[in-house]
């Protein structure tokens, strides 16, 4: 069971690329480990244990010139990094974990890399999660935390036209349906940085990424169905553009993307296939592959160099989009 577990380390998928092998220690253990599976347990002991493990194999950086607490409308909480006295914009990240789990804590080191790769303003957002806030909760969040930035975006000694938008899974669902929601003010996204993007929870999600890596490669089938049944509880609404983007009509003038997938991801394709759909749309958009990770390695570069170099990638195209 053992060696014919950890044969995975020399695992390639359907397109040929080569599975990472710290990536491959990871899904191992999320798969036989008990306790390491991305959910188990009741939903706040889910929550707990991500925001743990998330700390225990986070990378230590250097101290930041600001790391600061505030609120939002006085229901969100929200913390801004800032790595350096100057900044040279904003990043508004919305953390993963399919709308139920994850928070600024689970997200604390990848806003601190952030910060620091990019010389920007990180804002993380605690948006509320289901089951106790289903759909639209966490959209009315991202618009009100879209809102404060701008306002306080002079204040910060930052223009409000050098705002980025990113998350990574839930979150650049979130990031992305703002971009929409948006796109008629006077004020919009810099760029849409979206990371392994959950954009189809409908009946049509049915790709081949989601078949091929259905088990053992940390995010599971079973778990993104639950995650969908938790946040969107009523059918009707997985086919709401705000849920399912790659099912809006119009994806015209919204802010130029950075579309990374992972590949050996359920959601490879459909980010593969967003990205495309944006470039229909006539949006400038880059689609970044990281091959040969998984879901989730934004949380992972302590342990993972692929992950590292695909972090500093997206970095210098957040870079390039405040210059």
């Amino acid at each position: 069971m053992l060696v014919a577990s950890l044969s995975r380390w020399g695992h390639v998928n359907a397109d040929g690329d080569r599975l990472d092998p710290p990536m491959a220690v990871i899904a191992w253990a999320a798969a036989n480990v008990p306790g390491m599976a991305l959910v188990s347990g009741t939903v706040s002991q889910a929550r707990h244990r991500l925001d743990e493990s998330s700390a225990m194999i986070a990378e230590t950086f250097p101290p930041l010139a600001v790391v600061e607490d505030f609120r939002i409308d006085d229901t969100v909480s929200a913390t801004r990094y800032r790595a350096d006295e100057q900044s040279t914009g904003i990043i508004l990240y919305f953390h993963g974990g399919g709308f139920v789990l994850g928070s600024r804590a689970s997200h604390d080191a990848v806003a601190r890399r952030l910060a620091i790769g990019t010389g920007a303003d990180v804002v993380s957002v605690d948006y509320r999660l289901a089951p106790e806030h289903p759909f639209p909760a966490a959209t009315d969040d991202a618009l009100a935390a879209w809102h404060h930035v701008v306002g306080a975006a002079p204040g910060w000694g930052v223009s409000p036209d050098k705002i980025v938008v990113a998350g990574d899974s839930a979150g650049a669902n979130l990031a992305t349906v703002l971009a929409a929601d948006v796109r008629g003010e006077d004020v919009r996204p810099a760029l849409q940085l979206l990371i392994y993007p959950v954009v189809n929870a409908s009946e049509s999600a049915d790709t081949a990424s989601r078949r091929e890596f259905a088990k053992g490669f940390y995010l599971t089938a079973e778990r993104v169905n639950w995650f969908t049944d938790t946040y969107a509880p009523v059918p009707a609404d997985r086919s709401d553009p705000r849920v399912s983007p790659i099912l809006a009509d119009d994806l015209s003038g919204l802010a130029p993307a950075y579309v990374l997938v992972a590949g050996f991801d359920p959601l490879r394709d459909e980010g593969i296939a967003y990205a495309e759909r944006l470039r229909e749309a006539g949006v400038p958009t880059t689609l970044d592959r990281a091959g040969s990770l998984i879901h989730g390695f934004v949380n992972m570069t302590a342990l993972s160099a692929d992950a590292r170099g695909v972090f500093d990638r997206m970095s210098a195209a957040v870079r390039a989009a405040l210059s």
